[in-house]
């Protein structure tokens, strides 16, 4: 069965990783321990604050004040500004962009899935037009799932009208993010390297 749709992460894939922006928060401290601080496990989908953010069922403020309690308990020092400014540090990888443009006018289904903040969406939308790229743009905190959930994956393939599961590939540079399109039957690509999951992209599309 052919490949009808292929499906984005946006932070990651469409732009660099967002990850050293991100514990630049933690100043000098080890960034990993930065990251699990302030984010949880993002190999999982729990009920750790930023998740739940993620998930929109909590504001932004609510998740700083969680936050900022913890650090006060733990005795860690943290800038909540490096978390309002991270997408200033990015830019749209033009290679992807088109690529995506290019795989849209071949006749594919596209949509890109995100983990994202209500707070934050005027952020990361200004970098990519995302409406004119995609058919689905699937923001967790607007549908109340995240990744790695496979849920969120069988929705999106819901949203572009009914793909099947088989019938998609899904590209993100989190390997629990990829294995969770997997257990959702998609086919899944690990991105490190733009280039070379776009090839491997490419090799599957030919393939099918």
């Amino acid at each position: 069965m052919p490949i009808r749709a292929v499906l984005f992460d946006f932070h990651g894939v469409l732009t660099p990783s967002p990850w050293a922006a991100i514990a630049a928060a933690g100043g000098d401290a080890d960034a990993d321990a930065t990251l699990t601080f302030m984010l949880g496990d993002y190999a999982a989908d729990t009920d750790h604050a930023w998740h739940r953010l993620e998930r929109g069922e909590i504001t932004m403020r609510e998740y700083g004040e969680d936050l900022m309690a913890r650090a006060a308990a733990a005795g860690v020092s943290l800038d909540l500004d490096a978390l309002r400014r991270f997408n200033d540090q990015l830019e749209a990888r033009t290679e992807v962009v088109q690529r995506i443009v290019e795989l849209r006018a071949s006749g594919l289904r596209t949509a890109v899935v995100t983990n994202n903040v209500r707070e934050l969406s005027g952020q990361w939308r200004s970098l990519v037009d995302v409406d004119s790229l995609f058919d689905a743009v699937i923001d967790s905190c607007e549908v109340g799932m995240r990744k790695p959930n496979p849920a969120i994956f069988l929705h999106t393939l819901e949203a572009l009208g009914g793909i099947l599961p088989h019938e998609a590939a899904f590209l993100d540079d989190h390997p629990a993010n990829v294995a969770g399109a997997r257990a959702a039957g998609l086919h899944g690509i690990l991105v490190d390297d733009p280039d070379i999951a776009l090839r491997e992209l490419n090799a599957l599309l030919t393939a099918g």
